[in-house]
């Protein structure tokens, strides 16, 4: 598989990402995409062809392997990994979406009839929502990965030695695993790396939605603050509509309309796309 196709497409997200998700994007390149290539393939690539048991009868090793190594630690991480990658692709997908429409715009109204997006790559509206789903997304697989790892083989550490009955073995055998210390150490520095791409991913979300619940909250002050001094003036106020759902459109120019205009309606529309 050609990870550097993912590398390139991933490469992007970083424009729209906190400081948590760059350093989630670091962390699972250059320690797990890049330990899977180098180190991972080549250790657990004669896993079956150095599985010996202690018999003679045909088949019994291949049953045992199968039995204790029902999945590939290597066809698992890959799997893993392209579960993990894929949300950060609908991201730029819909930052793409979101440029492609601008354009459309712009050529049906002209450079003077106002912008769609102030940013197109700004997290409001439904790009909050996708980046957001996108992190709930990315700790969920990895979790269930892990516990997936754990259910095949627990506490994520392979034996020595393991002992198969399996037909068509004619006894209870003893089976030994090539380089099972090697395979251990790979294997827990993985599950450590994964376990902190799930916690990094869980303060990037806590971040963002601190950061909205805040910003919420200073729009409705700054409001009722507005209110209070000119209880007759109706009020809209862009930067709060823009702290608290959407992206603003300008119709008439690229400049920022009055704080406190008498039709609103005149000068802002609001999008949740």
């Amino acid at each position: 598989m050609n990870w550097g196709i993912f590398e390139g497409l991933l490469s992007g997200v970083n424009k729209y990402s906190t400081a948590f998700g760059r350093i989630w994007l670091s962390l699972v390149f250059i320690f797990r995409v890049l330990v899977y290539l180098v180190t991972a393939e080549r250790v657990w690539s004669d896993d079956h062809k150095d599985f010996d048991c202690n018999t003679k009868q045909p088949g019994c090793s291949n049953v045992c392997f199968d039995e204790f190594f029902p999945v590939s630690h290597v066809r698992l991480w890959a799997l893993q990994l392209i579960l993990v990658t894929c949300p950060s692709l609908l991201v730029v997908m819909h930052v793409a979406y979101r440029e492609a429409r601008e354009k459309k715009h712009r050529e049906a109204v002209g450079e003077d009839g106002g912008r769609l997006y102030l940013n197109p790559g700004k997290k409001r509206g439904g790009l909050w929502w996708t980046y957001v789903c996108s992190l709930v997304f990315k700790a969920g697989v990895d979790a269930a990965f892990l516990y997936v790892f754990h259910s095949f083989y627990p506490r994520y550490t392979l034996p020595h030695v393991v002992k198969c009955h399996a037909a068509p073995c004619p006894n209870t055998v003893d089976c030994f695993i090539s380089k099972p210390s090697e395979k251990n150490i790979f294997t827990l520095f993985m599950v450590v790396t994964a376990a902190i791409c799930i916690l990094l991913n869980l303060m990037e979300l806590a971040y963002l939605v601190c950061k909205r619940c805040h910003e919420g909250l200073a729009a409705r002050k700054a409001r009722a603050t507005a209110g209070g001094h000119r209880p007759d003036c109706p009020i809209s106020s862009y930067k709060e509509d823009d702290l608290l759902s959407g992206d603003l459109i300008y119709l008439g120019s690229d400049s920022h309309p009055p704080l406190l205009p008498e039709r609103p309606q005149d000068y802002v529309k609001k999008t949740m796309l």
